[in-house]
């Protein structure tokens, strides 16, 4: 995989290890994954999202077209705005996952602008590709382009703005053309708001540009951080990953992600499977979280079993300290009747508790101390 445009001039960032994410290569950790997990929750952490991709769809087309390609609603979205969607097979199952951003309708910057992994970048062009026949589309890879800094954390608005960085109040998923006062030599670059639990942003701007940013930003006060930590991150988050927890076998409404669907946009690829599905009540399986107590050994695959019977697998797993102790949490698929938020099963072998998504670290703290208190008692 190749280095992202951050890495690519990545000597003096003081990163501990390297290593392939979700396409890419960038920066494991800093040093401490744990302790950058807490900057993005308790106070604001920078890292690099080189490995995302970047698309324009231009043409007078692109609107009708992308939106009977994907799962949500493009042709009523506004400009400055951007949507979460599923790219389907006629089958119903999910080739691939993205946000598309619409740049407006008039001026150079007329597009729609399409933002996925450099992990699926392949597939969705193809898939692109076999589906414009008579259309006034033009798809461009922008991924040499343009590159991304992702903020994160309580701090992360008065960060930006120290940094000379400043921007209206936006929405999720909204972004703002911006004239950067920063550092950085760029003029101008974008600005969108995260639709993450906690408060996010990204940064695009030219690879050019990607460095001094970064520097700009850590010299603000933002604290490195590395994939790993955005792995936990997402895991507490509840948000599954196309090609981990998301698989070409899974259907829409098994994933529980109804901020990518919308019932009221007309055709699209493989709407008639997800419209019969709605029809019909719903899916035998479901996305949803799951608590181990200690550092359970399980990894991704583990069978989850309940009544003596196999009830569905695990796709993500990851160690936390919870109040002072260890706690796994993990992702995955269960039967719906199985599925029910504190349900007891079996993982591996070893109990687990059934949670909702995302998961809730203070009641779980709380549910932790409770346990510790007859220990204690004892031990007195």
């Amino acid at each position: 995989m190749g280095l992202t445009a951050l890495q690519q001039n990545g000597q003096g960032l003081g990163a501990i290890r390297v290593g392939e994410y979700r396409g890419a290569t960038t920066a494991a950790n800093f040093g401490d994954s744990q302790k950058e997990w807490a900057h993005l929750n308790t106070a604001c952490g920078v890292y690099d999202l080189g490995f995302r991709a970047k698309v324009s769809l231009t043409g007078g087309d692109r609107v009708r077209w992308l939106n009977g390609m994907v799962t949500n609603n493009i042709r009523d979205l506004a400009a400055g705005h951007g949507v979460y969607a599923f790219l389907l097979n006629p089958q119903g199952h999910i080739l691939g996952d993205l946000y598309a951003y619409n740049r407006g309708e008039s001026g150079v910057s007329s597009s729609i602008l399409v933002d996925t992994d450099r992990s699926q970048l392949d597939k969705i062009l193809a898939t692109f590709d076999h589906y414009i026949i008579m259309d006034d589309v033009e798809v461009k890879n922008l991924s040499d382009e343009l590159t991304a800094l992702g903020i994160a954390g309580p701090t992360a608005h008065s960060m930006l703005e120290n940094a000379g960085i400043k921007f209206p109040d936006l929405q999720p998923l909204q972004f703002h053309e911006i004239q950067c006062d920063c550092d950085c030599g760029c003029l101008t670059c974008t600005i969108v708001r995260g639709d993450n639990v906690t408060e996010s942003y990204e940064i695009w701007l030219a690879p050019a540009h990607v460095r001094p940013l970064w520097d700009a930003l850590v010299a603000a006060g933002a604290a490195p951080v590395g994939f790993e930590a955005l792995e936990l991150q997402r895991i507490v988050s509840g948000i599954p990953l196309y090609g981990v927890d998301i698989r070409e076998r899974d259907l829409p409404q098994e994933t529980e992600q109804a901020r990518a669907l919308n019932f009221n946009k007309g055709c699209y690829v493989g709407q008639e499977i997800v419209e019969r599905i709605r029809s019909r009540g719903a899916v035998h399986r479901k996305f949803t979280g799951f608590v181990l107590n200690g550092a359970a050994q399980i990894a991704a695959g583990a069978k989850i079993v309940a009544a003596e019977k196999e009830v569905g697998e695990i796709t993500s797993v990851t160690d936390l300290e919870i109040a002072g102790e260890a706690q796994t949490l993990a992702l995955g698929y269960i039967r719906r009747e199985a599925g029910t938020p504190g349900r007891q099963v079996s993982i591996g072998g070893q109990p687990a508790t059934v949670t909702q998504l995302p998961f809730d670290l203070s009641r779980l703290a709380q549910e932790s101390a409770r346990e510790e208190e007859p220990l204690e008692r004892h031990r007195a």
